[in-house]
């Protein structure tokens, strides 16, 4: 019986429901107290994401705390880099560093097929033990970053403002930079039904840098990778919700929609009821309450997910942030979130 699913499942799946499932973007992470404490004793963010039972323990800091319809594994984006033969470190306070940026057809011939079980063994202990651990009472979601995302910071080498060095490969060596796309892509989807295989009920796969794309190059360079990580994925799992999520989206939020993904995350800056409007009935949205909204009064972030819950309308909605929570914002005003949006059908 579909009852029996998680709700966040059975409304990514296309059932009507009383209230729309919530999480959070980014809800394990830096603004709960419990989650510094254990990143003082190990500073490391690999060894944090890659760790399994410190993994697995930051993913459920949030769950044990506040009940979200869905948790989400602790990770980054990068993390299947290292098995394509692209290494990199995090620094704190500056981000990923990738020492040799890829620029070159020859670094791109050499890079290696990804094998999940061999070069991310934590994956599978850490989703097995979530879906273990959430049991039905919640959705088990994947985590993986786009290939147009993923090419920028290894083109790149680090985080960007410009995007220069991309985009100059885009705009001079197109050919180059559609093979990287295109072998990042083979490797998202293997890395998409590994995680599905190991318990994964849901995936978001974050595109974060493909809003800094005009949109005649995001139907270049993005889109079309976006739509073979999506096809290649759906030929074997077919009945697994896919999600994507792209930062600054206003002006390819259509495009979006043509991803073949089963919901498009909205950002704050779109209004939700012109969001749906945009992407059209048959599309499920997530989203997309302003982040900073959490600073505000308790009166004040009701009001907010009253609204973004009535615009979203009946049906073929998962509320969230439209992005991640973010640093400093008081705990208590995510419990009183967490509470308000699961008793919202009492107030509209």
């Amino acid at each position: 019986m579909s009852s029996e699913l998680p709700l966040l499942l059975r409304v990514a799946r296309g059932e009507i429901v009383d209230r729309p499932p919530v999480w959070m973007m980014r809800q394990a992470g830096r603004y709960m107290k419990e989650y510094r404490d254990l990143r003082d004793k190990y500073p490391s963010f690999r060894e944090r994401s890659e760790n399994a039972d410190l993994a697995i323990e930051i993913s459920l800091q949030p769950w044990r705390a506040f009940q979200p319809d869905g948790v989400i594994m602790f990770s980054d984006i990068l993390t299947p880099l290292p098995g394509l033969g692209i290494p990199f470190e995090i620094i704190e306070s500056k981000g990923p560093i990738i020492e040799t940026p890829i620029r070159t057809q020859e670094q791109i011939d050499n890079l290696t097929p990804l094998n999940p079980d061999e070069c991310l063994p934590f994956i599978k202990t850490i989703l097995q033990t979530l879906r273990q651990e959430v049991g039905n009472k919640s959705t088990v979601l994947g985590f993986v970053g786009a290939p147009w995302t993923l090419a920028a910071y290894a083109v790149e080498g680090k985080g960007s403002k410009t995007y220069s060095n991309i985009k100059g490969m885009a705009f001079t060596e197109p050919q180059i930079l559609h093979s990287f796309l295109s072998k990042i892509a083979e490797a998202i989807a293997i890395y998409i039904r590994h995680q599905i295989d190991c318990g994964a009920q849901v995936v978001q796969m974050f595109d974060s840098w493909a809003g800094y794309l005009s949109p005649q190059d995001y139907d270049t360079f993005a889109l079309p990778y976006q739509q073979q990580v999506v096809r290649q994925v759906k030929e074997t799992h077919p009945d697994t919700p896919l999600i994507l999520y792209i930062s600054g989206s206003a002006g390819v939020l259509e495009r979006m929609g043509k991803s073949g993904v089963d919901i498009v995350s909205v950002d704050w800056t779109v209004d939700m009821a012109e969001a749906r409007q945009r992407l059209g009935k048959d599309m499920k949205v997530q989203g997309n309450m302003d982040p900073a909204a959490l600073f505000g009064s308790q009166p004040f972030i009701k009001e907010r997910i009253i609204d973004t819950v009535k615009k979203a309308g009946k049906g073929g909605h998962i509320f969230n942030l439209g992005h991640g929570v973010l640093v400093g914002t008081p705990e208590d005003n995510v419990r009183y979130f967490f509470e308000t949006a699961k008793q919202v059908d009492q107030f509209i």
